[in-house]
């Protein structure tokens, strides 16, 4: 299951979604939540939040399905809040030990908002070397956070 998961979330971001796009939508059809809001919910976390280049697009729309997943497992808000925080703390730790860290710049180390450091990051294949392993790095570690 993972794995179909995995490839779906690096297809779509191979096809023109941002990181984060591509790993809440990977999870539509097996949350059984409506894709097309998704895609507009997650639109602007792309490039660590509007190519500001904060937290990972891969780690926020991670962060999103583990609200999804706990929103539709506990129906008191409380427990859904305190599930995601306890979830979302788990990820991030993990995610670091594999990464170093969840800041977009300091995983691409160039600045996408300049037209060098984009052309940069394409001419180094950044964002097949560095995006979709933190895509397939997030699809694991919450793989691991839940059971779907």
């Amino acid at each position: 299951m993972i794995k179909h998961i995995e490839e779906k979330a690096i297809g779509s971001f191979k096809s023109g979604l941002n990181c984060a796009q591509a790993v809440l939508t990977a999870y539509s059809e097996e949350m059984n939540f409506d894709k097309k809001l998704a895609l507009s919910i997650a639109c602007g976390f792309g490039g660590g939040m509007g190519r500001l280049q904060e937290t990972c697009g891969a780690v926020t729309g991670s962060y999103m399905v583990l609200g999804v997943y706990n929103c539709k497992k506990f129906t008191d808000n409380q427990d859904r809040k305190e599930k995601t925080y306890e979830m979302i703390q788990q990820f991030s730790k993990k995610f670091k030990q594999i990464n170093g860290t969840t800041d977009c710049l300091a995983l691409l180390k160039c600045d996408l908002k300049t037209e060098e450091g984009h052309r940069y990051a394409k001419d180094n294949n950044l964002f097949e070397t560095v995006c979709e392993k933190c895509i397939s790095d997030s699809i694991s570690i919450i793989g691991d956070l839940i059971k779907i």
